[in-house]
């Protein structure tokens, strides 16, 4: 009966983490560049009371008894599906269609990377993200340019009064990963490499099978379903209302068995 309880309480313990996952998607529904996440579970070890396979005779053998102890959450999955495109007319706004991610340098000199392309200048004309970090490779707009056009392969043009033709002032790069799924997630819509990852891997847009293009004055939102995500909350209820309810038997069966002892 014991192992009812914590068996039971290891479901509702690994469907609040559920739970907390699926808020942070909601959550995060309205967050350009965002990716979802799925909760992964794992059943947890198994008390053997006769074990597969053990010799009962010299010609039996046991089919075994196994009594499982519950489950836990075992991976975050992140979701890589592209999000719906919203267009803004901004020309600082760039969205990746396809694969790849903006490189940004952080303040303490390491590289994030970033499906956000909400971009701005800072006070010396240098495009930055929305939290003032620089996009690499380095890009600054003259004052005196009256626009910026980026193209679908990230060559940077602004158009300078007196000069008959477009100026290029820089090229944006994009970032890939082997295993993108392996990113670590750090916050401010920032990923950083890991092992499981992989090295990044830096080209042009378009430049290579799989790497994505850009597209000026649009933003990529967040790939969350709303729906699928409330259609999950429902199934994560369900289930841990079942495994409160298992509790709730277990400690009718152990007030049952001490009424016998009255």
């Amino acid at each position: 009966m014991i192992r009812a309880l914590y068996t039971a309480a290891s479901g509702m313990s690994a469907q609040q983490m559920n739970l907390d996952t699926i808020a942070n998607n909601l959550a995060n529904s309205a967050t350009a560049g965002f990716r979802s996440r799925i909760l992964q579970f794992q059943d947890m070890i198994y008390q053997n009371v006769v074990t597969p396979g053990a010799a009962q005779s010299n010609q039996n053998i046991a089919a075994g008894l196994q009594v499982g102890l519950g489950t836990r959450p075992s991976a975050s999955e992140v979701i890589m599906t592209q999000g719906d495109f919203n267009q803004t007319s901004n020309p600082l706004d760039v969205a990746i269609q396809g694969a790849g991610f903006f490189q940004i340098q952080m303040p303490d000199g390491t590289i994030a990377y970033t499906r956000a392309g909400n971009f701005q200048l800072n006070n010396q004309g240098t495009i930055t993200d929305s939290n003032g970090n620089l996009l690499l490779p380095n890009i600054t707009i003259p004052t005196n340019a009256t626009s910026v056009t980026i193209t679908q392969y990230g060559v940077v043009n602004v158009t300078i009064p007196g000069q008959q033709n477009p100026s290029q002032v820089g090229q944006i790069q994009l970032a890939t990963f082997p295993n993108p799924g392996g990113l670590n997630s750090v916050g401010s819509n920032y990923l950083t490499s890991t092992l499981s990852s992989g090295n990044p891997v830096v080209d042009v847009p378009g430049s290579t099978a799989g790497l994505g293009t850009l597209q000026q004055g649009y933003l990529e939102n967040s790939n969350v379903d709303v729906v699928q995500e409330f259609v999950q909350m429902v199934l994560a209820q369900r289930a841990y209302e079942s495994n409160s309810k298992v509790i709730r038997v277990a400690d009718d069966m152990y007030s049952d068995i001490n009424g016998m002892i009255r």
